[in-house]
C-alpha cells in the first residue's frame, strides 16, 4: 500500500509539472480533448512494452511548433507530420543511422541551440507582457536557487506568483479563455514548403531529447531505453493527437522512474492526465493563468538546463573539427531551427571529410 502511495505521489508531481506546459499548449491553440488521445496512447504502449519512460507535455517541442507555425492548422500539420516520420522511424530502426550519421557532437550542439531558441522566445515574451514575464523569470530563477534545481518548485511557483503579481497590478484576471469544441473533429494536415520544414524541425529536435531524455529517465529506474520504442509511441501519439487538433505529446525527464513501480507510476501518469484533459479541466485553469506565466519556467529549462547540459557534451574534449561542428549546428539552430542546425552541420561534416 505504502510503495502504490509512493507511485500515484511521483505520477502527481509529474501531472503538476505538466499541467503549465498544458497551458503553453493551449496558448499556441492547440485543443486539450485530442491531447488525451496521445496520452492514452502512451499509457497503452508503455503498458504493452513495460517502458519506464512516459510522455508528456515538452515545453520544447510545444514552443517550436508554436513559433514556426503561422496558425493552429499549420502547427497542428508540423506535429502530425513529424509524428508520421517519427512512427516510422521508430518502427524500422532508422533513428541509429540518423544518430550515426551526425554524430554526438552535431546532435548535442543542436539540442543546446534549442535552448538558446527557449530563452530567446522567453525573453521576447516581454513585448506583450513586460510584468508577468519578468516577474515570472525572476521568480523562477530564485526559485531554482533556493531549490537546488527543483524544476517542479520552480514551474509552480513562477507560475502562481507571477499570475498574482498579474491580478495585483491589474486588478482582474487575464487569462486566456479557451473555446473548444466538445467532440472530436478531425483536422486535415496540409502538406506545404513551411509545414514540412516544421515538421523535419520537430523530428530533428524530437531525436535528440527521445535520446537524452529517455536515457535519462530509463537509468533513474536502474535500466536502459529502448529509443526506437520510445520514438515509435511518442510519434503515434503526436500524429493522433495532432489530426484531431491536438497538441505534441514527447519524452520527458519524468521521476515516475524513481517511483517504487516505475511502468506502473508512469502509465497512472498519462492516464490521470488523460482524464484531466477529456474533463477540459486544462481550459478552465487557463482562464486564470496569463500564458506569459510560463516563460520564467521556459527561460530556465533554456539558459540554465539545456545549453549548459548539452553544451558542455558538445564541446568538452572536442576537437578543432568537433568544436566546428558542434558550433555551427548550435547556432544554425538557435538563430533558424532544429532541422537547419543539423543539416549546416552534417554539411560541415561533409566538407571536413573532403578536405
Amino acid at each position: 500500500m505504502l510503495e502504490f502511495l509512493e507511485d500515484l505521489l511521483a505520477a502527481l508531481g509529474v501531472i503538476l509539472n505538466g499541467l503549465p506546459q498544458g497551458l503553453l499548449a493551449l496558448s499556441y491553440g492547440f485543443a486539450s480533448v485530442p491531447t488525451a488521445l496521445g496520452f492514452a496512447v502512451g499509457a497503452a504502449s508503455c503498458a504493452a512494452l513495460g517502458s519506464t519512460v512516459p510522455i508528456s507535455f515538452q515545453a520544447e517541442t510545444i514552443v517550436l511548433a508554436g513559433s514556426m507555425g503561422k496558425d493552429r492548422s499549420e502547427r497542428t500539420s508540423m506535429v502530425f507530420f513529424a509524428g508520421l516520420l517519427m512512427l516510422v522511424l521508430g518502427l524500422t530502426g532508422g533513428l541509429g543511422f540518423i544518430v550515426e550519421l551526425a554524430g554526438d557532437r552535431i546532435i548535442t550542439g543542436m539540442m543546446a541551440g534549442v535552448g538558446l531558441m527557449l530563452a530567446r522566445i522567453a525573453l521576447q515574451g516581454a513585448k506583450e507582457m513586460p510584468l508577468v514575464t519578468y516577474s515570472s523569470i525572476l521568480i523562477a530563477c530564485v526559485t531554482y536557487v533556493l531549490s537546488k534545481g527543483n524544476l517542479v518548485y520552480t514551474i509552480i511557483i513562477s507560475v502562481v506568483l507571477s499570475s498574482a503579481i498579474n491580478y495585483y497590478k491589474n486588478g482582474k484576471i487575464e487569462g486566456e479563455v479557451y473555446d473548444e469544441s466538445r467532440r472530436l473533429k478531425l483536422v486535415k494536415p496540409k502538406l506545404t514548403w513551411r509545414t514540412a520544414r516544421g515538421a523535419a524541425a520537430l523530428a530533428c529536435l524530437t531525436i535528440g531529447a527521445n535520446i537524452a531524455f529517455g536515457q535519462i529517465t530509463a537509468s533513474m529506474a536502474g535500466g536502459t531505453a529502448n529509443v526506437d520504442h520510445l520514438t515509435a509511441y511518442s510519434g503515434a501519439a503526436d500524429a493522433l493527437s495532432a489530426l484531431f487538433g491536438g497538441g505534441p505529446v514527447e519524452a520527458i525527464i519524468s521521476a515516475t522512474a524513481a517511483a517504487p513501480h516505475a511502468v506502473l507510476a508512469g502509465i497512472m501518469m498519462m492516464s490521470l492526465m488523460a482524464i484531466i484533459l477529456f474533463m477540459k479541466l486544462l481550459p478552465k485553469i487557463g482562464k486564470y493563468v496569463p500564458s506569459a506565466s510560463i516563460y520564467g519556467f521556459l527561460f530556465i529549462l533554456g539558459a540554465v538546463v539545456t545549453v549548459p547540459v548539452n553544451a558542455g557534451l558538445a564541446f568538452n574534449g572536442a576537437s578543432s573539427d568537433e568544436a566546428l561542428l558542434a558550433g555551427v549546428s548550435m547556432a544554425v539552430t538557435a538563430g533558424l531551427d532544429p532541422f537547419l542546425g543539423l543539416l549546416a552541420g552534417l554539411v560541415v561534416k561533409a566538407i571536413i571529410h573532403l578536405i
